[in-house]
């Protein structure tokens, strides 16, 4: 039974429309005044109102906005009489579900009814859906919101739920995405959501270290195996036993050392650099990278088994520009992680800051839109960050600002290179001394510099406590 609330001042349409109400299993009220419709509407919350266009005092216009405004799903039916459909059609624009011009037989107002009903019905079933997949989004996310992983658009999602299958396995996963994707974000998540989660998780990048000095890390060595070697080392596998190894980059390892790495995954054991030795260890290998693994191994570059020995359970990474949706939720994420070591004033974001955000295509992914909101934080003056406090190529006046590095002409200026070089570094270091209020450490983390530099350079160009106050 749904209530039904019927607005007219000819008390004739009223009683008539009422009984057909009643007929059809519903509860109608019935109001002879736009302000006496307004009063029930509010006490009743009927679930579909009917009203007359033309009445005395408040019209059907007036009503229908003012439901409008209380409640924007509520489903409100205009009637009209003779001449006046381009009230009826005013009403439609202001969101009205329909309109029937009287007279009327019952059958209409009937299918009219039902009509209303039904989208009613509609309505309730699309919000309890969404409320639903709100739910599911937040219940997915929930256990990567430590790990970092923001996102809650569909390729994000779908990443979520390999992470949170694959967490509860001892498989070996296989990252692959472009730099700034957050491949260690993901590799940290699966390890925190495994049962090895109160054990080790190391992380190697083997693109940061040279063929001989990568396989003394991976596999450590024993004392006086080559130059250097002063006591033995353990190397990353044994420091992860137990645990979790994410080989990062794995791409950049040569040929040499992927031999030795092809064994340890299937026999589990190695022996040091210059040791004899076996050393038996039970890892979890994640591996990540952004180089195309399969073409490398089509060139010989990459071991075909040890590919297949990596590649058993593949995670891809979506770029940020394949998912713009999440930019929004990114921005609140870095916003809310970064301000309090960085601009504690600052809460959100402007409009326009947003939108500059939105437009770019972000070829550096989550990491370049982390720095990118970290340098915004510095910038800004106020509660929100605005388009000039974001980094130039995103429209804005910052890193350096105007007023911290005014542009010179060498033309124009008397002073040599040094002189121009020392009175741009005096600048930027006064603008981050007052950023800091003060603050000698935070000064120096926000200039990227030692604290004992900071001090040096302070000494140097005559700044004081006073500065910080100007």
């Amino acid at each position: 039974m749904a209530s039904i609330l019927i607005i007219d001042d000819n008390e004739t349409v009223r009683e008539g429309m009422a009984a057909i109400a009643r007929k059809m299993g519903h509860q109608p009220h019935l109001a002879k005044s736009g302000g006496e419709g307004l009063g029930l509407f509010r006490r009743h919350k009927p679930d579909f109102v009917i009203t007359d266009l033309k009445m005395e005092g408040q019209g059907g216009i007036e009503v229908l906005r003012q439901i409008r405004s209380e409640d924007a799903d509520a489903v409100v039916m205009i009637m009209t009489g003779y001449g006046t459909v381009e009230g009826a059609v005013e009403a439609m624009k202001l969101g009205a579900f329909d309109f029937i011009q009287k007279p009327f037989p019952p059958e209409v107002v009937r299918l009219k009814i039902e009509g209303a009903l039904a989208l009613r019905r509609a309505r309730g079933e699309c919000e309890k859906m969404a409320q639903t997949a709100e739910t599911f989004s937040r219940d997915l996310a929930a256990p990567f919101a430590s790990s970092g992983i923001v996102g809650s658009s569909t390729a994000m999602q779908d990443v979520m739920r390999v992470v949170e299958k694959v967490a509860k396995t001892d498989t070996t996963v296989y990252i692959h995405g472009e730099s700034g994707t957050g491949k260690e974000l993901v590799a940290r998540a699966i390890h925190d959501q495994s049962l090895r989660r109160d054990k080790p998780f190391v992380s190697v990048s083997c693109a940061a270290l040279a063929e001989t000095l990568l396989e003394s890390e991976l596999f450590g060595h024993e004392k006086g195996s080559f130059t250097g070697a002063i006591k033995r080392k353990l190397g990353r596998f044994e420091l992860a036993d137990g645990g979790t190894l994410l080989l990062d980059e794995i791409g950049d390892v040569p040929l040499s050392v992927q031999t030795k790495l092809l064994r340890v995954l299937q026999e589990r054991e190695f022996e040091r650099v210059g040791g004899e030795d076996t050393v038996r260890v039970d890892v979890r290998v994640i591996s990540a990278t952004h180089r195309d693994i399969t073409e490398m191994v089509k060139t010989n570059a990459f071991r075909e088994d040890l590919f297949y020995r990596l590649h058993i359970v593949p995670i891809e990474l979506p770029p940020l520009r394949d998912r713009p949706g999440d930019i929004k939720q990114l921005v609140e994420h870095f916003v809310r992680k970064l301000a309090p070591r960085t601009n504690r004033g600052v809460t959100g974001i402007s409009d326009d800051a947003a939108r500059a955000l939105l437009s770019y295509r972000w070829p550096g992914n989550v990491r370049e839109i982390e720095n990118a909101i970290e340098q915004a934080l510095v910038f800004a003056d106020g509660p929100l960050i605005e388009q000039r406090d974001l980094p130039p190529f995103l429209g804005g006046a910052s890193a350096p600002p105007p007023s911290a590095a005014p542009m010179v002409s060498l033309e124009d200026d008397n002073r040599t290179l040094d002189e121009i070089l020392e009175s741009l570094e005096k600048s930027l270091i006064l603008r981050a001394f007052k950023k800091a209020t003060g603050v000698k450490t935070e000064t120096a983390r926000l200039l990227g510099i030692k604290t004992s530099a900071l001090y040096y350079k302070l000494d140097k160009y005559g700044v004081t406590d006073a500065d910080a106050q100007a």
